[in-house]
């Protein structure tokens, strides 16, 4: 009877931890609020454990796990599964997805911004570069082309830039740059203050992030056209974590970000919809540059497309073949359509 009774306790304990075995928790470090930067996260969040019948489950957490400048850091040492960050946070750590940071590539919506994303984090010269982090790149956080909202008289002449304080990561600060502005890359959730305290006059941001970090709600004006380009935010996992999901919960993973995506884009695309009645409520004045304004910034931004490509060839990092790889992606998306 013991002995039944031993066997049956045994039994049952590794019955519970089979169960358990088979639950996957994944940490999500993410930063700001939710928001429609975040809302693909969201959703497969919700996807993954639809699909899994709850057994795969993330948490998501808005600072909670790590500052948005030192996820990538988290990754690498398994801190999380899971997190969002911006290559221009830190391009030293990141330069092969910088390419996508380029200003004036001429990617003229989300879905292409979707298409060159991806078609770069395929790439396995990039696959080896965030590989250093024990990163796996799972989907980007397509934004649209970045505009400035400023205080004072608005700027739409190139004339205006020369000294304007500008907060602008990448190679959008760098184009700024180029043309007198003088640009710093205070975090996204400090650029409110740094507005309003005037450390800077104008904040390049999308629409969601003037939104989210209130800097539309101080701003007298906004530039609708100036699209210099856009920054760069992917989506990555712990490879080790990633390794070790069962073979079921990391097909469920990979065949949700396509879900999520679509979700983005639509949610993405009902704010921008709305974008027009916050110009109004808000007061702030929309600014059209002149396109002869905009094509001599174009002008003086473009040699940063060669010397990037140089600096990454300097590295032994293929950077005309991935430079290429975007113009190619565009075109064939272009013709898709």
């Amino acid at each position: 009877m013991k002995t039944l009774l031993k066997s049956t306790v045994i039994a049952g304990l590794s019955l519970t931890f089979v169960g358990e075995a088979l639950a996957t928790e994944w940490n999500v470090s993410v930063w700001g609020t939710r928001r429609a930067f975040t809302e693909h996260i969201h959703k497969l969040a919700e996807l993954v454990e639809e699909k899994s019948g709850g057994e795969f489950t993330m948490n998501i957490s808005y600072g909670g796990l790590s500052k948005n400048r030192e996820n990538l850091d988290g990754i690498s040492i398994g801190a999380f599964e899971m997190a969002q960050f911006c290559a221009g946070y830190h391009r030293d750590k990141n330069p092969t997805i910088t390419v996508l940071e380029l200003p004036f590539l001429g990617v003229a919506n989300l879905e292409e911004e979707v298409a060159v994303s991806h078609a770069v984090y395929d790439h396995p010269a990039v696959q080896a570069d965030l590989g250093r982090w024990n990163a796996k790149l799972l989907m980007t956080s397509p934004m649209p082309q970045y505009n400035i909202a400023g205080t004072g008289n608005a700027r739409d002449k190139l004339a205006d830039f020369d000294g304007m304080r500008v907060r602008a990561t990448g190679g959008l600060g760098q184009a700024f740059e180029k043309v007198g502005a003088v640009p710093t890359s205070v975090t996204s959730s400090e650029a409110y203050n740094a507005m309003e305290s005037g450390v800077v006059d104008t904040v390049a941001f999308a629409q969601h992030a003037h939104l989210s970090f209130r800097t539309i709600d101080i701003a007298d004006w906004w530039t609708e056209n100036l699209n210099p380009g856009t920054v760069n935010c992917p989506v990555v996992v712990n490879t080790d974590a990633y390794d070790d999901l069962s073979d079921e919960h990391r097909a469920i993973l990979d065949e949700s970000v396509a879900g999520a995506i679509d979700h983005y884009l639509a949610n993405y695309g009902e704010l921008l919809n709305k974008w027009e009645e916050v110009l109004a409520e808000k007061e702030v004045q929309k600014i059209t540059v002149d396109e002869a304004e905009i094509a001599k910034f174009r002008e003086v931004a473009l040699p940063l497309h060669q010397e990037w490509i140089q600096t990454m060839t300097d590295q032994g990092i293929p950077g005309q073949e991935l430079y290429d790889l975007v113009l190619s992606t565009l075109e064939k998306k272009r013709m898709s359509n």
